[in-house]
């Protein structure tokens, strides 16, 4: 299961694993651009074994819907890329009342992933692959007083506060997967950024600032090797709770692998995504 695959490293990711004859299922919060993923990827590959979730990221309920989809058709679960993200200019709630970058970001995805977890670990050996980006060097801590940053909202500080999150939460939910057969690792996509469509609704401000750094970014494809590779790589089989960069495993910044602050991380979110009600 792919988020966000209906563009960027979502999509070429999707459309590696369909030509290597993956069963894929792709989530996507716009049905026609999603449909038409899935069209064009069964084209391309000749692999018509590509189903489409809809689903908006930015709602819990929705993201419950997906997953209870999912669970309904009693397929196993090898690999789980949480991809998709979102980018603002400027301080947006969602309809749950979270920031919203925080809520796409890392909420949803702790919140999926742990409503197909049981899954996960009867599928095993399993994967699960956090995107999360090196960013989070622009943010030292969880704002855990205000975490829908109502004081004080910076962009790229609010961003990498949840890019931070992911390595977090992939940190503690590494901790509970010894011993299952699941491994969770994190990832940055590489170099200084990617081409993707992140930010692209922020409007002509992004839009300008995309075009001036243009030339200094990957493509997209260039971006999602590193995916591909913890995705798929033998040699990582038995790897979990580590941090990849350029195909490469790294180091994270000393505050992003903070056993204390994952924990907190996590307890909290279970309070925010109401994930005892559904389990």
């Amino acid at each position: 299961m792919i988020t966000g695959a209906s563009s960027g490293i979502g999509r070429i990711c999707a459309s590696s694993f369909a030509r290597m004859g993956a069963e894929l299922w792709l989530l996507c919060r716009n049905r026609e651009k999603g449909e038409h993923t899935v069209e064009n990827i069964i084209q391309q590959s000749g692999n018509d074994n590509i189903h489409l979730l809809h689903g908006d990221l930015s709602s819990l309920n929705q993201v419950r819907n997906v997953a209870h989809t999912f669970l309904e058709h009693d397929r196993p679960l090898h690999l789980l890329l949480n991809n998709a993200g979102v980018f603002n200019i400027k301080q947006k709630l969602t309809v749950d009342n979270n920031e919203e970058m925080f809520a796409v970001n890392h909420l949803a995805h702790f919140l999926l992933t742990n409503l197909l977890l049981d899954r996960i670990k009867a599928s095993a050996p399993a994967r699960i692959v956090n995107i999360a980006s090196d960013a989070h060097w622009f943010c030292n801590s969880i704002n855990f007083n205000d975490l829908k940053f109502e004081k004080k909202f910076k962009t790229f500080k609010t961003y990498g506060h949840s890019k931070l999150a992911n390595i977090l939460f992939n940190q503690e939910l590494a901790k509970r997967l010894r011993g299952t057969g699941v491994t969770a690792n994190a990832l940055h996509p590489g170099g200084f950024g990617i081409k993707t469509g992140l930010g692209m609704q922020n409007g002509w401000v992004t839009n300008l600032f995309a075009m001036f750094m243009n030339p200094f970014l990957q493509t997209a494809e260039q971006g999602a090797e590193t995916s591909i590779y913890v995705c798929t790589s033998d040699e990582l089989g038995g790897v979990t709770g580590s941090y990849f960069k350029n195909c490469r495993k790294v180091a994270a910044k000393p505050w992003a692998t903070d056993d204390k602050a994952s924990l907190q991380l996590w307890q909290i979110s279970e309070k925010l995504t109401s994930l005892a009600w559904y389990l």
